[in-house]
């Protein structure tokens, strides 16, 4: 009983790191229109700051064009400016009741910058799901001390962190490799 809590605990911090892995890779632009690129940004709306998200719909009619269409038509004002101040290099279009967000193309230069990040982010990740694995171990090792665990269940315990941690490490593989392809594509 005490293992399969453990275990369930350890698998959430790895998949934590992964989660978090997937968030910073969704806020690296690759050319594409994403609505993730904008939907963190706060905004000053009517004194609180405030997630574009929760005040406007965000929607991706083509490959490189994001449209804002805020639900409360005055705000248009207060968006365009939170999106020009976020350090986006982009500059919004007030079309109207709307905003428009043309994404430019990634320059090569730019492009593999851009593919190192990702590797040093998903690296980072590795790191922290081997940490998490280092950290159960250690705790492993203090249940059998403390005769919580039997020696036979350690090494089960040790043998299924293991198997987590390859399962884990593999995932932020797999999410690097999308994000490169993405990043080459464009």
């Amino acid at each position: 009983m005490i293992a399969k809590q453990f275990l369930k605990e350890v698998e959430n911090k790895m998949q934590k790191a992964v989660e978090a892995v997937k968030r910073e890779f969704g806020e690296i632009r690759s050319g594409r229109a994403n609505p993730k690129l904008v939907e963190g940004i706060r905004v000053d709306y009517y004194g609180s700051p405030t997630l574009l998200k929760n005040i406007a719909t965000i929607t991706v009619p083509e490959a490189r064009l994001l449209v804002i269409n805020p639900w409360d038509p005055n705000s248009i004002k207060v968006i365009e400016k939170a999106i020009l101040e976020s350090n986006l290099g982009i500059t919004p279009i007030v079309d109207g009741k709307i905003l428009k967000l043309v994404i430019p193309a990634l320059s090569e230069e730019r492009r593999e910058e851009l593919i190192k990040l990702t590797k040093k982010i998903a690296e980072e990740g590795r790191i922290s799901v081997r940490t998490v694995r280092r950290e159960a171990k250690e705790d492993v090792r203090k249940m059998e001390k403390e005769k919580k665990i039997s020696e036979d269940e350690r090494y089960r315990l040790e043998e299924e962190l293991q198997k987590l941690t390859d399962k884990y490490i593999e995932e932020i593989g797999k999410v690097l490799e999308e994000k490169e392809k993405e990043l080459k594509e464009f």
